[in-house]
Order: C-alpha cells, then structure tokens, then sequence
C-alpha cells in the first residue's frame, strides 16, 4: 500500500426495517391519537412531504431490532456488495445520535455483533452530519496509509424516542412533535479503500469538510436537558429518572423557529466552497442531500442554481419521500440508492451535503465516479 493513498468508495448498502409505514399507519407504530396531537401530525406530514418510512416497531409499537442490529445489517450488505468479508476490515467508523446503550460506545457494540477480527473502532457522535464526520476519519486514515480497507456506517433508531409513552404527561408543544412525525429508522453503509474496485466504477473521495457554527447559534435540536440550555443540575443525569421524564428531558425537541437560519446559513457555507474553489459549478454533475423536509429543498435548489443554472432537477437526488428522514443514515442511503439507479457515469462529479440542526453543523463531501481500471473484466 502507498504511504500516500488515494480513498475510494467501493461498496454501498443499506438496511431499512419492517415494512412500509405510510401515513396513515404511524399511529399504530407511535400512538398519538388525540385531536391536538393528529391536527399537528397532519400539518407537518403535509410541510415536510413524506409519504412512507421504516420503523424497527412492530404494529403494537414494540421494539424488534436494536440499533446496533441495523448498523450490522446495513454494512453486511456494504461488504456483500463489494465482495469481501468483515475480516478483511482495519477500520470501522460508526455514526449515530443514540446508540442502544449508554456504555459502551457505538462502535464498539457494533464491531462486537459484526466480528471479523481486530480492528481501530471509532464511534461518532451527533446528529445528522455525524456519518459524514465517520468517513472524514476513515478516508483520513485510508490516505495515510494506516489502513487499505475501512467500513462505515450511518444507523439510527429513533423511533423508540418517539412512542405515545414518551409524552404522556409531559407538556408537548410544536417543539416536540416536529420531529415525532419527521423521524424514522435506518441504516447506511459504505467501503472505504486505497484502490478502486477492480471491476467496476467506484466513487473516487476528493475531499470531505464539516464544519460547525455552535459559537453563533443556541441550541436548535436536544434532548437530556430541561430548558433550551444545558445548566449544572438541570441534565437528565442530574435528576431521578423518573423527574426526567415529567419534565420531558427524554423528549426529542426542535426549535423550529430557527430552521430558517439553519438553511441560510448552509447555503452560505457551500457558497464559500464555491468561492475557495473546493466546488467547481461548471463541472458539478450531481448533487445527493439530505434534509428533513420538502421546504428547505425548495430553498436550497433555489440557492444552487443561481450558482449553478444548468443544474437541473435530474441532477438532484433525494429519497426523503420515500424513505424518510433517517438523520445520520439518510445521506449513505441516499448515495446507494441514486448508484443503483445507474445515473452516476464516469467522470461526473458528485457533491454530497448535510445540514445538522443540533447546534448548526454543516458536513459536504466531493466525490468523483472512476472507471474500472484498464484491463478489468467486463
């Protein structure tokens, strides 16, 4: 292996659980059945425009995988996708906001049920952007030359944040709803390696950024802490449990107020890629993005082609509609989904982009599709 390598993505899966929910068919998985509760599920389902989602729920709203078990699934079908085995893996990187226990770390728990030997393990924290940040490492470590093969993998679960006995007897305004209905559960792989595949084209990674702006905005998206700002005395850690969950801690919140500002400002963050040369808008052939509702891709399709006017809507891909707002998943499902459709070609480029509303992160990635090499069997 060089000292100095090139990253490649050489495999892709992906593991969405359960059938189907439409709909009409969340209460069943969620509950909420009550006039206030359906009036607001019924105004955001119509903003954010999705029609269908997965959940790890039964039909009685019970648990039937642990996060740790999509991750799995999603990178077995990574690795069976490329053609090789766990075992062939130096490096795992996973990515979740809440992984199934509090100790030990995601990765760990994850690289535990997948096996295939010793490896370097890296959990990443957060929330949407946190897949991204995964590969940053990965890649990082893959053109170091400290590894030739990496696996990583988006996965959450949120669904179980997101059940009737959550709220009851808590004080649940818009705040805490938003996301009742905009949330689902999933799973994203990728293969990370030194070489393209030998075969086949492979997603050639030019370069990722994250970039966080919690120095210039209040927290948007929490949970664990009473009020809008974490205090001494004030988390979930500090208080009985059972006082946390009167209180709503165990509740997913979203100011949405501040969601306007969170699409400006990831515009002006691809702006300066554009404006230090990192994105070149006459030669950007596809952009996959992942937002959490039909109204910030209006915006942000908008913004793109005042830069970009020959970037068309056959150039922008999204699979929130049908499967959903998967947080830290939804970008590497997403990206396996458009590579099956055939629509990436050789030489085109691709941008990936993901908004974070916790505290204001924005994570991009530019990759380029690489021909097999010469000779490769057809």
């Amino acid at each position: 292996m060089p000292a100095t390598a090139t990253a490649y993505l050489t495999g892709f899966g992906s593991y969405l659980p359960g059938d189907p929910v439409d709909n009409d068919g969340i209460v069943a998985r969620l509950g909420g059945e009550d006039a206030v509760t359906e009036r607001i599920r019924r105004r955001i389902l119509a903003d954010n425009g999705i029609r269908q989602r997965h959940y790890a729920l039964d039909e009685h709203g019970e648990p039937t995988e642990l996060n740790e078990e999509l991750a799995v699934k999603a990178l077995r079908a990574a690795l069976d996708d490329r053609g090789i085995a766990a075992s062939d893996l130096r490096m795992l990187a996973c990515a979740t906001t809440m992984g199934d226990v509090l100790v030990p770390g995601f990765g760990s728990m994850v690289h535990g049920r997948l096996g295939g030997g010793p490896m370097q393990v890296l959990s990443a924290s957060g929330v949407c952007a946190s897949s991204l940040s995964a590969l940053d490492a990965a890649v990082s470590k893959i053109r170091l030359g400290d590894h030739p093969r990496a696996a990583v993998v988006g996965s959450e679960l949120s669904s179980r944040s997101l059940r009737q006995r959550r709220f009851d007897g808590v004080r649940a305004g818009m705040d805490a709803h938003f996301l009742r209905w905009m949330l689902s559960d999933g799973a994203g792989a990728v293969i990370v390696e030194f070489q393209p595949h030998p075969s086949r084209p492979s997603l050639r990674v030019d370069w990722v950024r994250q970039v966080s702006l919690a120095h210039e905005h209040d927290v948007c998206m929490r949970a664990g802490m009473a009020g809008d700002e974490p205090a001494v005395g004030g988390t979930w850690q500090d208080v009985p449990v059972d006082d946390a969950q009167a209180a709503g801690m165990f509740v997913l919140r979203q100011d949405v107020g501040d969601l306007d500002d969170l699409a400006q400002a990831g515009i002006a963050q691809f702006e300066e890629l554009v404006d230090i040369g990192l994105v070149d808008v006459k030669h950007l052939d596809h952009v996959v993005c992942h937002y959490s509702t039909n109204l910030f891709r209006d915006v942000a399709f908008e913004a793109l082609q005042r830069r970009i006017p020959t970037l068309d809507t056959d150039r922008w891909y999204s699979n929130l509609e049908t499967r959903g707002n998967t947080g830290s998943a939804s970008i590497f499902i997403a990206l396996e989904e458009a590579w099956l459709t055939g629509r990436f070609q050789p030489g085109e480029t691709i941008l990936l982009a993901v908004p974070e509303s916790g505290r204001f992160s924005f994570a991009f990635a530019h990759l380029t599709v690489v021909a097999p090499p010469e000779g490769a069997p057809s």
